[in-house]
This record gives C-alpha cells, sequence and structure tokens, in this order.
C-alpha cells in the first residue's frame, strides 16, 4: 500500500475572516480523502496561538463550524522554519516531535493567511503549500496594487481611489469632500486588504461616509472607495500553476441589498448562486474566462483561485473586481461548486491542488541557490 502523504491543515487565523476559515476547514477535512492522506488539524487562535485541535472538536459544530471556539488549554506549538525539518513542536518544551508532514494546506482567509506571511514561513521551512506563493498572495490580498497591474495589462477594472488612514486622520473633513466630489450615491467603501466583505459599506448618503470609513479602517491603513456599478456580479474558479485553465462562468444574484458577509455566511438564503449564470451571452463568458487565466498570469497567482468580475446592467461593460487567492471551501461556497459544475468533484480538486503544490516545489526544489565564480 503506497504511504500516506500527510497533510497540514491550517485554519483560523488571526484576521477578520477566523470564523469563515473554521467552516472552510471543516468541509476540507470532510473531503480528504482519508486513504491517501494522515491528516494534522493546525489551528491559530485570534491572538496567533498554533494549537493542534482535536478532529472531534472540530466536527462538534459541524453544522455551524462558525461557532467552533478553540482551546487555549492544550499547550502552544510551532514550526520549525529550517530546512526540511516540515515539523509541528511544542514551544513550550523540549522534542519530542508532535508531528511531521509532506504538504501544507492554509485554510486561512484574510490577513496573516491569505497575504503573504503565512507562504513566507513556509517557504522557510521548505515545505510544499498549496495556493499562491508570497508575492502572488501579497498582491491578490492587496485589492490596490492588483487593479493597478490588472489595468496596466489591459484588464479592467472598477473606477477607485485608495485612501490612507494616516492623511485621513489628519484631515477627515477634507478627504470626505474629496470622494464626494469624485464620487456619486451610491459608492462602495472597503479595506484594501480584507475579504469575505468584511468591513465593506455601500455608501448612499454623506453621514453614511464617515461611519463607512471609520469601520473600514478599523481593519486595515488602507481603504477603497469605488464607484456604484449596476452590475451582475459573476465569478469564474481557476485551477493550475504555469498553465491555468478557467471553470466555467456562475453568477451570485444577492438577496441583500449587496453581497455582504452576512449573505455569505449568516443568511443561509442571503444569495441564489447559478452555475452556468444564465442568460449571458457566449462571448462575455469567453471574455471572462480569458480574463481570469491572464489576471492569475499578471498577479503571479499558482495553484487556485477565484476571480469576481462585475457586468454593468447599463453599459455592459465588464470590470474584474477582485481574486481571492485562498477562497472560501465551504460547502455553499463558490469556488469547489463551479469546478464540481466544470467536472471536478470536490475531493477530485483537493487531491489536484496537492498535486501542484508538490509539482511546484520540486521545480523550484532544482533551482541553484549558489553561484560559483569562474576563475
Amino acid at each position: 500500500m503506497p504511504k500516506k502523504i500527510r497533510v497540514g491543515l491550517i485554519f483560523g487565523g488571526r484576521s477578520g475572516e477566523h470564523e469563515v476559515s473554521l467552516a472552510s476547514a471543516v468541509s476540507v477535512l470532510n473531503a480528504l480523502d482519508k486513504s491517501r492522506y494522515e491528516v494534522t488539524l493546525i489551528a491559530i487562535d485570534k491572538d496567533g496561538r498554533w494549537l493542534l485541535p482535536d478532529v472531534k472538536h472540530l466536527l462538534a459544530q459541524a453544522e455551524n463550524p462558525m461557532l467552533v471556539k478553540l482551546s487555549k488549554t492544550s499547550g502552544a506549538y510551532g514550526l520549525v522554519p529550517y530546512p526540511n525539518a516540515r515539523q509541528i513542536m511544542p514551544v513550550d518544551s523540549a522534542p519530542p516531535v508532535v508531528n511531521a508532514v509532506d504538504v501544507m494546506l492554509p485554510i486561512l482567509h484574510g490577513t496573516y493567511g491569505e497575504d503573504g506571511t503565512i507562504q513566507g514561513l513556509l517557504e522557510l521551512a521548505q515545505i510544499p503549500y498549496v495556493a499562491s506563493g508570497v508575492l502572488g498572495s501579497a498582491i491578490g490580498m492587496d485589492k490596490d496594487v492588483s487593479s493597478r497591474l490588472l489595468n496596466q495589462a489591459g484588464i479592467a477594472t472598477v473606477p477607485t481611489v485608495c485612501l490612507r488612514k494616516g492623511d485621513w486622520l489628519k484631515n477627515p473633513r477634507s478627504m470626505e469632500e474629496s470622494v464626494l466630489k469624485t464620487f456619486q450615491f451610491p459608492f462602495f467603501v472597503k479595506p484594501a486588504n480584507a475579504g469575505s466583505s468584511v468591513g465593506v459599506h455601500k455608501i448612499k448618503t454623506v453621514d453614511g461616509l464617515r461611519a463607512g470609513l471609520e469601520d473600514a479602517f478599523s481593519f486595515d491603513l488602507k481603504v477603497l472607495v469605488q464607484k456604484g456599478v449596476n452590475a451582475r456580479e459573476l465569478e469564474v474558479a481557476v485551477l493550475g500553476n504555469d498553465d491555468p485553465k478557467a471553470s466555467i462562468v456562475g453568477e451570485i444574484v444577492p438577496t441583500h441589498e449587496f453581497y455582504s458577509y452576512e449573505a455569505k455566511y449568516i443568511d443561509e438564503n442571503g444569495a441564489e448562486l447559478k452555475i452556468p449564470a444564465e442568460n449571458l451571452k457566449s462571448d462575455m463568458a469567453e471574455r471572462c474566462r480569458q480574463w481570469a487565466c491572464e489576471a492569475f498570469k499578471v498577479l503571479e497567482l499558482r495553484g487556485m483561485a477565484r476571480v469576481d468580475f462585475f457586468l454593468d446592467r447599463d453599459t455592459d461593460e465588464l470590470f474584474l473586481n477582485e481574486v481571492n487567492t485562498i477562497p472560501g471551501f465551504t460547502k455553499i461556497s463558490m469556488y469547489p461548486k463551479l469546478w464540481e459544475a466544470t467536472g471536478i468533484g470536490y475531493s477530485q480538486l483537493l487531491d489536484r491542488l496537492i498535486e501542484l503544490a508538490i509539482e511546484h516545489h520540486s521545480a523550484k526544489a532544482k533551482l541553484r541557490t549558489e553561484y560559483e565564480v569562474k576563475k
């Protein structure tokens, strides 16, 4: 019998999307083929402590994993960041080694998980890991930087202004007046480095702008103000490394005013997922798929990404809204559902993501790290 691949499933994290990560982790754990993989659960609590929770603890709230509370009584652990150790060890005592892993599967959404930080640690430890590397993760997370790169590559994004917290604290009234001169109601305010619609507000009034900015700046030092678009919300899943493939196009139809955090994760009827998107012209669907793969390359992504688009109902203009390098993996999430509709089931999708991680790590390990000066 082939040796099982030892997978470290990392979830939780220090971000506003902590609970979403727990929900994704439960779905992933249930879908991983236990005949192929030996899974070690690695939880990161909201204080940044690494824990090794019991499987039963995580699954105790399987129907609503967002209610899971990570215990702080089981000791703290850390990754040994030296080459090829691949070990999770206690930080408050000497060895023995607790667990060793062959590949990491980070299901960490938002800051410290999707922004290149955990990826940098895994690079130092020389452990293969699923999804984008340090650069791609950081770019994908920063919607300001990613939109500038996409626009330069000829991929249209929604008209946006980036605000910085330091400038806002110095003169909030001046900044608000500038925003009001630039955008007509309604428009959107959101953190530049967040996901799951955390801190996103639809601004309809002058009074709403101050409250929206205050909340968005509580999550990030950069905030984006984005033109309101009467849009259809289209999504494409991308899979691959150097030769990415795109899924069919799906559509999110929110029952809320927009696709908010509550609509995504709290209200079971918060949105209708249409796969494939209905009444979408074939040339527009093909453009979405083409732009998704182009954006994947432009932003230096690998493994997986969900690419979100706005299709303006009034002008038929297509805008790339954002990319998600570690998209949601809950049972109702679009990324696995899009691939399932395209012909790749949930468990098969996880198999392929792990294969892509190992393939990339093997290719990178063959690169030269020493330079000999010719005499």
